[in-house]
């Protein structure tokens, strides 16, 4: 019974002192001369350090002076700053940029060339996403110091033009001995922004990763269906280009870039030439506006953290092909033209030539259609013909594969087969391969267009007549799928057909509406190509059915039945092999 008793003791202390330790806080020693009605007054405010107001009346009353809690740390008194918030509009021949004194970044970034479905300058700041940085937000390895030059008022100096450019200078300095500048310059004729700035704490230097924030925010083009936001890192002479799945495996790269950003299908924020750097991605999602129909857009945030303190040039504009080769060949890279590119930039120089005299990229993409159609005829004739030779002997085709069609596939006797169908090939001058290779052959012209249409920025916004006012967007009535549609199935139908299986035959007529729809919120411009494409495949195949004339198909009778015409007519089999 003692000792129950005496383990009943032990474990009542050992529970309030784990109480003690974990649950009750301690409570504040009081000063020297301090009253009991002091010091609990001290425990009762707790967390807070203050004296309750009734304790601090009965300390007044008793005459003992009860020691105040220290105080927080008061903030840094501003040195060089401002008092309120304001922006800094710069405009050149080509940008509209709009800064805030607000931790000195920049909140628009609107390319005057180039609109958006409102008609207004394309922003391609992103402008809804709470909490996320804006353009130039330094992060150091302090986060004190991050959140004070990130939100802090900026004394501001300029702007001012600079021979060719326009500058704006930004600077902090607070009595806790943090010290920031921060400089833009912005080139009059270009989207190329200059940017440098130094942090220092006291006598430190604080190297700064400068963040980007969500890019891009060209909204309207995030509804095209086209080309996401990628990550774009042009390294070792080729340009590598990140999904957001690439970048949950590796959100961050280290090496000497020649630029690296994002871009998107027409547009592109990428710093030029940062040499030895580290740049690190994060995908984030913006949720629609409320009350939009919307969905919510993927786009990825990005930050450069460059190994040497120097100034980073950014360029934040439009994939045009003929202004990134003037700036840098390699920079003219980031426009995906894919791997006919050798075929894509001298039919954009075409179609930009011809543009400089119709003066409407719709009627232009015309022109060269029927300009590549009148180049690639003769390989289509050649096509057209070889099938009508095939069509004209299929019915000897066919009996020479039936002679052969209960033997197995692994039957030597079966290659007799093949000896005598290149035979009769010989004999008639037919080619099987001429009705494949034209397709070949201009296979990589096709594709070469498709990417042309889908990513050259001159077709964006550009009208071509009637409903068509953006060739870079679908047809909104779905007029060109329809006639795309319909002027494949003509063709089909004009097309000799060569003994193909049937249920095959069936099947390629089935193909137009399949490529319909799969085609139906293709951009207007490349519909277009391929609308017309059709319409001269068919007028020239009614060309050629003209000038060769109609098929000279022979009926091969089956042998029973020759054997037995043969037995009847009473004729020698030479003279009946003669009649055939």
């Amino acid at each position: 019974m003692e000792r129950r008793v005496l383990f009943a003791i032990v474990l009542c202390f050992m529970v309030l002192y784990v109480w003690q330790a974990i649950f009750v806080k301690p409570v504040p020693k009081p000063a020297a001369g301090s009253t009991a009605s002091t010091s609990t007054a001290a425990t009762s405010s707790g967390a807070s350090g203050t004296a309750a107001p009734g304790a601090s009346s009965a300390a007044a009353a008793t005459g003992a002076a009860a020691t105040p809690a220290p105080a927080p740390a008061a903030p840094a008194a501003t040195l060089v700053g401002d008092t309120a918030e304001h922006d800094v509009r710069i405009e050149t021949d080509d940008v509209i940029a709009v800064f805030t004194n607000r931790g000195a970044r920049l909140k628009s970034w609107s390319l005057k060339h180039f609109l958006d479905p409102q008609k207004q300058p394309q922003e391609l700041i992103e402008t809804h996403a709470t909490g996320q940085p804006l353009p130039f937000t330094l992060r150091t390895q302090d986060q004190q110091v991050n959140q004070t030059i990130n939100t802090a008022l900026y004394a501001t100096d300029g702007p001012s033009a600079a021979g060719s450019a326009t500058a704006v200078q930004f600077e902090y300095r607070d009595s806790a001995g943090v010290h920031v500048t921060k400089r833009f310059e912005l080139a009059k004729t270009s989207y190329v922004a200059t940017f440098s700035a130094t942090v220092t704490a006291g006598d430190r230097p604080l190297p700064a990763a400068v963040l980007w924030g969500p890019a891009l925010g060209d909204i309207g083009e995030m509804t095209r269906g086209v080309q996401a936001a990628q990550g774009l890192i042009f390294q070792d002479g080729s340009p590598l280009r990140l999904t957001a799945s690439d970048i949950g495996k590796q959100p961050t790269h280290d090496g000497d870039f020649h630029y690296a950003g994002v871009d998107d299908n027409y547009f592109m924020a990428v710093v030029l030439s940062p040499g030895a750097s580290k740049i690190s991605y994060e995908p984030v999602t913006i949720p629609p506006p409320v009350g939009s129909k919307d969905a919510a857009r993927a786009l990825l945030a990005f930050s450069i953290e460059p190994q040497k303190s120097t100034a980073l040039k950014f360029f934040v504009g439009p994939k045009d092909f003929g202004l990134l080769t003037a700036m840098d060949r390699d920079l003219a890279r980031a426009v995906n033209f894919g791997r006919f590119s050798f075929i894509v930039v001298p039919l954009l120089e075409t179609l930009k030539w011809i543009n400089r005299f119709v003066g409407n990229w719709g009627w232009s993409i015309v022109l060269m259609t029927l300009l590549i159609n009148a180049a690639t005829a003769p390989i289509r004739h050649m096509q057209v013909v070889s099938m009508r030779k095939m069509q004209e002997i299929q019915p000897e085709v066919k009996a020479i594969q039936d002679r052969y069609s209960k033997l197995k596939t692994t039957d030597p006797a079966k290659q007799k087969m093949n000896q005598e169908l290149m035979a009769l090939y010989r004999e008639k001058k037919v080619n099987p391969a001429l009705g494949c290779v034209p397709v070949l052959l201009t296979l990589p012209i096709v594709l070469a267009m498709w990417a042309l249409l889908q990513t050259s920025i001159e077709l964006r916004g550009a009208p071509w007549f009637g409903w068509i006012h953006d060739l870079s967007a679908h047809d909104p009535y779905y007029v060109l799928p329809l006639l795309m549609m319909g002027t494949q199935f003509w063709q089909q139908l004009t097309m000799p057909s060569a003994g193909a299986d049937p249920a095959q035959q069936k099947m390629m007529l089935f193909m137009p509406l399949v490529m319909g729809f799969i085609f139906l919120f293709l951009p207007a411009g490349a519909l277009l190509y391929y609308v017309v494409t059709n319409i001269v495949g068919i007028g020239q195949q009614y060309a050629t059915n003209y000038m060769i004339g109609p098929p000279k198909i022979r009926t091969v009778r089956p042998a029973a039945e020759r054997r037995l015409k043969r037995a009847g007519s009473g004729k020698t089999e030479a003279a009946a092999k003669q009649e055939q």
